[in-house]
């Protein structure tokens, strides 16, 4: 049969049209049948033409899963990220129940129940992906100024692996963070970093300068605020530590004084984390001098200790083991130290209780505010180096 002209195929296909769409399946091939063999056209092309709009036939459907995490709910899990210091996947599912709790019960956060729900159930490795376009790299550096202390130094002993018992909460290292700046001449603030080994709580304290004196009163009041007693305390062997205040007050209190190997900061590597995690990612490298600053200083420590020990989770190491050259390291699931306290069996009910009371009473965003209003004023005391 001879191929119907160009003005016969098009008022052929428009007769079929309203046809074609109100057919069913068997019908709408007979009809392709019809089209085709009175206009020539391949199959393919008749059905194209009979479409609703002249042109497709029917809309494809789109390859793949509905998208499960919306715009909202990046939103909302991005201002939860930022709430919990930028924290990694693991660690940010760790801690989001109690962060987002309490969120919730300040009326931080404005979500559809959808939203929360999903935020609750996340995984970590979908956080990450989710988090990736807006994670930012952050490198600082800066200067180490422990100088050895020889007083004392033969009735102090060096602590080993195994001398301690990390399960029970008490045992802490301690360092001190220099804020100096560019240079390490004259004084300048310091921070003391006291770290539990156990359930990784810490607090921190600005200090006027390195002497004995303010350090270990320093080191005296973070006592008084632990939510245990000090039962070990492992320095370096800075003159700041290895001295007689300090070495009096172990002994009078029945504390095991303890100092790490020289040049091994490994030795100390929970307290060394954390000058990094809770010190240098919030305060920087800056040099800070006098009392004002010292002030300014402990007034953001005074939030940031709340904070890091109630809402960011930290993961733990649990073991080594060595596959061949390399050595694999093996943790548990991130835990907040405040959750880590709850759960261990020598710390007291009164005690669990006070730290409970403490948790609910807690609004992370306006800890969060209160230092960086803090974190402000210290900024207007920060020296400025002239370079010689």
């Amino acid at each position: 049969m001879a191929k119907a002209s160009m003005t016969t195929r098009k008022e052929i296909i428009e007769r079929q049209k309203t046809a074609y769409a109100k057919a069913e399946k068997k019908e709408k091939g007979k009809i392709l049948d019809n089209v085709c063999l009175n206009t020539g056209l391949s199959r393919d092309r008749a059905k194209r033409l009979l479409g609703k709009n002249g042109h497709i036939a029917s809309k494809k459907r789109k390859q793949g899963r509905i998208t499960k995490y919306d715009a909202a709910f990046v939103t909302a899990l991005e201002k939860i990220w930022a709430y919990m210091d930028f924290a990694c996947g693991k660690r940010l599912v760790a801690g989001m129940n109690d962060m987002l709790e309490a969120l919730l019960q300040c009326n931080e956060i404005n979500a559809e129940p959808e939203t929360i729900k999903n935020l609750r159930t996340v995984s970590a490795a979908t956080a990450d992906r989710l988090l990736a376009k807006a994670r930012k790299g952050l490198q600082l550096k800066g200067k180490s100024t422990t100088k050895p202390g020889t007083l004392l130094k033969k009735d102090i002993p060096i602590r080993l692996g195994g001398e301690w018992d990390d399960a029970i909460p008490g045992f802490v290292e301690i360092d001190l963070v220099a804020h100096c700046g560019e240079t390490t001449a004259g004084d300048y603030v310091n921070t003391l970093d006291v770290t539990d080994v156990c359930t990784g709580w810490t607090e921190t304290a600005a200090v006027l300068n390195k002497a004995q004196v303010h350090v270990f009163s320093a080191l005296v009041d973070i006592g008084k605020k632990l939510p245990f007693p000090y039962k070990g305390i492992d320095s370096d062997n800075g003159s700041e530590f290895i001295n007689g205040h300090l070495y009096r007050y172990c002994k009078r209190n029945n504390i095991c004084f303890t100092r790490s190997r020289p040049y091994r900061k490994n030795d100390n590597c929970h307290v060394e984390q954390k000058n990094w995690h809770v010190v240098r990612r919030n305060i920087g490298y800056n040099r800070y001098e006098g009392l004002e600053a010292v002030s300014a200083m402990n007034e953001y420590y005074a939030s940031l200790r709340l904070y890091s020990n109630y809402f960011l989770p930290q993961a733990k190491l649990t073991a080594k083991i060595r596959v061949g050259a390399k050595v694999q390291k093996q943790y548990d699931i991130p835990k907040t130290p405040y959750r880590r306290l709850l759960e261990s069996s020598h710390i007291t009910p009164e005690v669990k209780e006070k730290l409970h009371n403490t948790f609910v009473s807690l609004n992370p965003a306006a800890l969060k505010r209160d230092m960086a209003c803090a974190l402000g004023r210290l900024e207007s005391f920060r020296v400025h180096m002239r370079n010689t």
